[in-house]
C-alpha cells in the first residue's frame, strides 16, 4: 500500500457527509461508519457543515478530536447539496470518494463491502450505489432509470414507484442510469472527469444530472445490494412542501438543460395538469397543505 511522506498509508477513501442542522442524526452517522468499518481501509470522513443553526459545530468537533479520521469543515453559508459537495472534494485526499448522506445508518460493514466490490470492478464500473432501507428495514427504493417523458409521467401519475416504473430496490447486482444521493461510490478522478456536481441545483436532481452526464461520457452505473444501509430520508428538508417544490425546480432544470424544446414544452405541460388536479383536490377535501404546496408549483411552471 502507498505511503504518505509522514511515514502513514496514504489516505484511499475520502467518505463526505453534508451536514446541514442534522448534529444528532450526523452523530450517529458518523459513529456507525466508524464502527462497522473495517480497519483494512484507510479512510478519512469529511464532515461539509452548511452553515447549520444547531449544536452541529460542538458535536463534530467533539468527534473531531476523539477520532483523527474527522475532519470538520464549516461552511459560512449554506451552499446546497450540489456546492457543499463540490467544495468537500477539494478537501479530500482519497482516491476513491463516497458521497454518504447524513441522515443513513451503515449496516454490517457496508462500506468496506462496496469498497471493496469498486475496486474490484472499477474497469467496468464508475458509480455504484448500495442498497438503502427504511428504518423498519424495509427496501427504499433507490435507482432507477433517467426521467424520459414517460418516466415522468409514471411517476406524477401512475404510482410509478409501487408499480417498479420510477424507482426500485433490486436483490442482486444491477447496471442502472442512476442511485440515490444518499450513497454513491465512484473515483476522484472520474467525479472530476464529469465535472463534479452541477452547483446550478441546489437539492435535488443533483445525482441524476451527474449520472446523465456521466453515461453521455460512456461512464457505467451499477446498484449493488450486499451493502446496506439505513436512510431515513428528507431529515434537512422542512416538511412535504419544500421537497416537492424541489423536485419541481429540479425537473424543469433538467429538461431545460438535456432535452429539446419540445420535450421541455410536454414536460412543463405535465407537470401543471398534476398540479392543478393536486390543488382542485386539496380544495375539495380543505387539505391546505395540498393547496399551498401546489399553487407554489403551478407558479413555478408559468415562470418558465
Amino acid at each position: 500500500m502507498a505511503v504518505s511522506n509522514q511515514g502513514q498509508q496514504a489516505i484511499e477513501l475520502s467518505i463526505i457527509l453534508l451536514s446541514y442542522n442534522t448534529a444528532s442524526l450526523t452523530k450517529n452517522c458518523l459513529e456507525s461508519i466508524i464502527k462497522e468499518t473495517a480497519e483494512a481501509i484507510n479512510y478519512e470522513i469529511i464532515v461539509f457543515d452548511n452553515a447549520s443553526s444547531d449544536e452541529t459545530a460542538s458535536v463534530i468537533k467533539s468527534l473531531e478530536l476523539k477520532h483523527s479520521r474527522v475532519k470538520y469543515i464549516q461552511s459560512n453559508e449554506n451552499l446546497g447539496f450540489a456546492k457543499g459537495n463540490n467544495q468537500a472534494v477539494r478537501h479530500a485526499k482519497g482516491k476513491y470518494l463516497l458521497f454518504l448522506n447524513t441522515d443513513t445508518v451503515v449496516l454490517d460493514n457496508a462500506v468496506a463491502k462496496l469498497s471493496k466490490f469498486y475496486k474490484e470492478n472499477e474497469s467496468t464500473m464508475h458509480f455504484l450505489g448500495g442498497k438503502l432501507l427504511n428504518k423498519d428495514l424495509t427496501n427504499q427504493p433507490s435507482c432507477g432509470p433517467f426521467y424520459s417523458l414517460p418516466v415522468v409521467f409514471a411517476a406524477l401519475f401512475l404510482k410509478g414507484d409501487y408499480w417498479g416504473l420510477t424507482r426500485s430496490s433490486p436483490d442482486n447486482l444491477k447496471k442502472t442510469d442512476w442511485v440515490s444521493g444518499a450513497c454513491i461510490l465512484t473515483r476522484k478522478d472520474i467525479f472530476f472527469k464529469v465535472g463534479g456536481f452541477d452547483e446550478k441545483i441546489f437539492m435535488y436532481m443533483e445525482e441524476i444530472d451527474l449520472l446523465y452526464r456521466a453515461k453521455k461520457l460512456g461512464f457505467t452505473t451499477y446498484f449493488y445490494p450486499e451493502s446496506r444501509f439505513i436512510h431515513f430520508g428528507s431529515a434537512s428538508s422542512a416538511g412535504r412542501t419544500y421537497p416537492i417544490i424541489q423536485v419541481y425546480k429540479g425537473l424543469i432544470y433538467f429538461y431545460e438543460k438535456h432535452y429539446s424544446p419540445l420535450s421541455f414544452g410536454i414536460l412543463k405541460g405535465m407537470l401543471q395538469l398534476k398540479a392543478l388536479l393536486a390543488l382542485t383536490v386539496g380544495r375539495l377535501t380543505k387539505n391546505t397543505y395540498l393547496v399551498k404546496t401546489y399553487e407554489h408549483a403551478y407558479k413555478i411552471t408559468k415562470m418558465v
